[in-house]
């Protein structure tokens, strides 16, 4: 789960629907962040629980300020009763817990998915422009331009520096 949406969704719950817990839940969030930085990509089991006891107690006080519906309320109706934004995130960050504090633990799981996103973002902006891809080949000739441009990038090379190696027929240094 991409930490960088929850702190936006917790800063929309705080400035529009005024939680409190959610300045609380963001606040908490970015020190845990930075406690991982500071210990060089992993905690120990020992402070990944104390962070968790922290993070659990957030939620619970967050339950008494954004209460789940009343089911008195049903009338009737069937299904879940319409919750608000600030409970669906609420019990969103509860049941998916394991998987928003991963970073915690495994240094392979960043705290952000953002560069993931980006690299997809243009796909999707053509996407969004064209209305569609003519065909899968289309789709795939761009998904493979992007992801070389991407790899060419995250390798020190400039978008230019690797479309004129490949142009030219010459070894391409991050393929080499």
């Amino acid at each position: 789960m991409c930490n960088a949406h929850h702190l936006r969704e917790l800063t929309r719950a705080w400035e529009q629907d005024k939680q409190a817990w959610a300045e609380r839940m963001k606040t908490l969030l970015c020190q845990m962040n930075e406690a991982v930085k500071q210990a060089g990509g992993a905690l120990t089991p020992k402070k990944v629980q104390e962070w968790r006891v922290e993070y659990r107690a957030c939620l619970k006080q967050a339950d008494s300020e954004c209460p789940p519906p009343d089911e008195t309320q049903r009338e009737g109706k069937r299904g879940k009763l319409k919750r608000s934004k600030s409970r669906n995130l609420l019990e969103r960050l509860r049941c998916y817990e394991a998987d928003v504090l991963r970073f915690l633990e495994d240094p392979n799981a960043p705290f952000t998915n953002n560069q993931g996103e980006r690299d997809i973002r243009m796909l999707k902006v053509h996407q969004k422009v064209s209305g569609c891809f003519r065909s899968m080949g289309g789709a795939n000739i761009l998904c493979r331009v992007r992801s070389y441009l991407s790899t060419a990038t995250k390798q020190g090379l400039t978008s230019s520096e690797a479309m004129t190696s490949l142009f030219k027929g010459e070894p391409v240094p991050i393929i080499c």
